[in-house]
């Protein structure tokens, strides 16, 4: 027996018999560690709480009541914590701080609005909250309230273009800052694929900034012209709502927001990243909690996923290692500055219900194996390829990643508030997470991603996502990426590698993810969008208001019985011998192709189109839709987001689905969920069909033709990117070049090209690799 329980039997507390039966402590604001921990003598800290309950047999709860726990340190949850249930008397009273509250502060006036205190000198302060408001640190441009991008700019999604008079690094505006090392400067990816950050170290001679940073992107770019940042700069301190804190001299200034008065409120700063830290433990809960306040991590953001895009930062407010069956019920996880939960490496069945997640600074549910179980892993996008040198068993080396978790019943809104290339629930070397009954909306990228194939099993059903990639760009409201073992950007190398060996695309992707009865809308790109490589997917019965479905090239995506509003199909670059199905499905208009000539899977058939026959008949001489009908369908009240059809006919491919069970399903989730804009059909006789594809013209031998924006993604460029596609290779140029250039002059339609007798050099992207060739010796 632990001497502690000893000292419990000595002291009268506790009966040997109750050892092995119930055992309750219990926590208060008012209580005091010296206390016994009883309902009488209750604890002050839940460390106390958690030391008093280790390795102790039977049921152990210790009960919470209301009030904010300013935890000071992390609270570490080991074996010897196994089988702990931490409840909040009151769900959600209980609020598990890592922040401090600053006591006796006396604001004076400084100057223009600005109030003044002394705070002590070396603090640490990451984020500042006045009655749990989150100010900004003093930044410019200013903060807008109701703006996308960094709180500053409505997203444009077209070219990258500087703005001078608002671009933070303006000479004439960096000159004034007396110390600009306090800063950090945000910046959105070129092609508005993410974000990076950097820390300002100091000032060159020619006036220009020093950076350290700029890791956070795994596929890296020249900072965006426009949408950019800095913060804790003290000379930007001028709005309403900005502080600023000097190390040096311990004085926190605080530019109130009108009726805000500092020397009244509640003044919290930040001090944890990481709140609680389950690490070996086995059936431990936590149940009806608030977790709050973490330090941001977007300086500790370097950790490359699978030629990903995406780095990966593994802190968060609630982090699990080597733990199983342990289990966030009922929490809301509010005002963190990174992640929020992480499982990390080995997990199994951890389970994650009826959470409320908002104002998350980066990812909300991460789900993150140890690179190392991955065979053949290459973690840049460029990185050297050799089919050859491919370890080429299935599945992982070995069992250190999550398996068998859940993710059900949350709400998960305003997550990536400081970091974008994140998504409220992200997957990366895993296998068999389920996601279901989840609402998640308003976030900057993907609202689900999984970042590759390894090694996939993943259900995701019953989710309501929409208003995602409100910040970023050429993405969906899914996303994945399956760039594994078998993938390279040339498609060539692809299929003769497939030929050869057939099981490759499964070697990572060993078991079929299934996206079923989910409800998805994306403004800014695709309701559902499988991008380079992914495989071995199951898609069916979803709804997809906007957007439509995008597949790129993979293997084995078999898609079924969906309906798409008001689109189609989005086919890109699939591969031959691909094995991919679309069929059963209702879209309303011609499916948009891009780089895709021959290799139209195994079957493209048996859809309706709820648009023309035109439509239809668009792509029968590529050998899709035989069987395919045409129908006029009636919608029972689309405006209500019921779009069942009312006219199907007797054996009709497609087979109506349920249309009210998207989303969380507990009462206090939907009061606060927000509902997706409803599209109405486009009527049957008024459908626009599709321009069709402008026509091949002859140049130096080749063909070439101009191509629809929604075509650039399959070259691997963003929005706002010009050219024209060589669609007939001769000399230097191959079939799925994209010209951009020619002799140093932009090229955006065929008419742009110079006469073939005088073009020198072409700048092509091939492969999603930009390179320049020479056309005359």
């Amino acid at each position: 027996m632990k001497p502690f329980a000893c000292a419990l039997l000595l002291a009268g507390t506790i009966s040997a018999a109750a050892l092995e039966a119930d055992v309750k402590f219990f926590v208060s604001p008012n209580g005091s560690d010296r206390n016994s921990g009883s309902a009488a003598q209750p604890f002050r800290t839940l460390h106390r709480a958690a030391e008093a309950a280790a390795g102790l047999s039977g049921r152990r709860t210790v009960e919470v009541a209301p009030g904010v726990y300013y935890l000071g340190k992390t609270l570490k949850l080991g074996m010897e914590h196994s089988g702990i249930r931490f409840v909040s008397t009151t769900e959600g009273g209980a609020v598990l701080s890592g922040g401090v509250r600053l006591e006796n502060l006396k604001f004076t006036p400084f100057r223009d609005g600005i109030l003044t205190a002394d705070a002590g000198k070396g603090r640490e302060i990451d984020q500042l909250f006045l009655d749990g408001r989150r100010q900004a640190m003093a930044r410019y441009p200013n903060r807008v309230e109701g703006r996308n991008v960094f709180d500053t700019w409505q997203l444009e999604h077209g070219a990258n273009t500087s703005d001078s008079a608002t671009d933070p690094l303006n000479p004439e505006r960096t000159s004034r800052w007396k110390h600009p090392e306090t800063g950090y400067l945000h910046a959105m990816h070129g092609a508005l694929w993410g974000d990076m950050h950097w820390r300002i170290t100091g000032r060159n001679p020619d006036g220009t900034l020093r950076l350290e940073g700029g890791w956070q992107n795994n596929r890296p770019s020249p900072m965006h012209k426009r949408y950019r940042m800095v913060e804790n700069i003290f000379e930007e301190l001028d709005a309403p709502g900005e502080w600023f804190y000097d190390r040096d001299s311990g004085k926190l200034y605080v530019y109130p927001e009108p009726g805000v008065d500092p020397n009244r409120a509640a003044v919290e700063t930040v001090s944890l990243r990481r709140l609680v830290d389950f690490d070996g433990a086995r059936q431990t809960v936590f149940d009806g909690f608030t977790f709050r306040h973490a330090a941001r991590t977007f300086m500790e953001n370097k950790e490359p996923l699978l030629r990903s895009d995406w780095t990966l930062c593994r802190e968060a407010a609630v982090l699990f290692r080597n733990s199983e069956d342990c289990a966030l019920l009922n929490c809301e996880f509010s005002l963190l500055g990174g992640n929020a939960v992480l499982v990390s490496n080995f997990n199994r069945r951890i389970a994650i219900r009826g959470g409320l997640f908002r104002e998350i600074g980066a990812n909300a549910v991460v789900f993150a194996g140890n690179p190392a179980m991955v065979r053949s892993p290459l973690f840049r996008y460029e990185a050297p390829f050799s089919y050859e040198k491919l370890d080429r068993a299935p599945g992982p080396l070995g069992d250190d990643y999550p398996a068998d978790c859940v993710v059900e019943d949350c709400l998960l809104t305003r997550t990536g508030r400081d970091e974008k290339q994140t998504a409220p629930i992200q997957i990366s070397m895993s296998r068999n997470i389920t996601v279901r009954a989840c609402t998640i909306h308003d976030v900057p990228r993907a609202g689900i991603n999984i970042s590759e194939g390894t090694w996939g099993g993943h259900l995701v059903e019953w989710c309501d996502v929409f208003n995602t990639v409100l910040e970023t760009g050429d993405h969906g409201s899914f996303n994945s990426w399956g760039r594994d073992r078998f993938w390279t950007p040339s498609l060539a190398g692809i299929n003769r590698e497939h030929e050869r060996d057939p099981a490759l695309p499964f070697a990572d992707a060993v078991a079929a993810n299934v996206l079923r009865h989910n409800r998805w809308s994306c403004d800014h790109g695709w309701g559902i969008d499988l991008d380079d490589g992914s495989s071995n997917y199951e898609i069916t019965g979803n709804l997809i208001l906007k957007g439509g479905l995008k597949l790129r090239e993979g293997y084995r995506r078999i898609v079924r019985n969906n309906l798409i509003v008001n689109d189609s199909l989005h086919a890109h670059c699939w591969l031959r011998d691909s094995g991919d199905v679309f069929a059963g499905n209702l879209v309303m208009g011609a499916y948009r192709p891009a780089l895709m000539d021959r290799a139209w899977g195994l079957l493209v058939d048996y859809n309706i189109f709820a648009s023309s026959e035109a439509d239809r008949d668009r792509f029968r001489a590529r050998g899709c839709d035989a069987h395919s009908t045409v129908l006029d369908a009636k919608f029972r009240n689309p405006a209500a987001g019921d779009y069942t059809v009312e006219n199907l006919p007797a054996g009709s491919p497609f087979v109506n689905f349920p249309m009210n069970r998207f989303g969380v399903r507990s009462p206090k989730l939907r009061k606060l969920a927000k509902q997706p804009q409803f599209p109405l059909p486009a009527a049957f006789s008024g459908t626009p069909v599709p321009a069709a594809a402008p026509e091949e013209q002859e140049w130096r031998g080749t063909k070439v033709r101009e191509i629809t924006e929604q075509e650039f993604s399959a070259f691997g460029v963003p929005r706002g990117t010009r050219g024209v596609e060589v669609r007939q290779g001769a000399g230097p140029l191959l079939a799925g070049d994209l010209i951009t250039a020619v002799d140093g002059r932009p090229v955006a339609v065929p008419g742009d090209l110079p006469a073939a007798e005088t073009a020198r050099q072409a700048e092509l992207v091939r492969n999603q690799k930009r390179i320049t060739v020479k056309l005359r010796q």
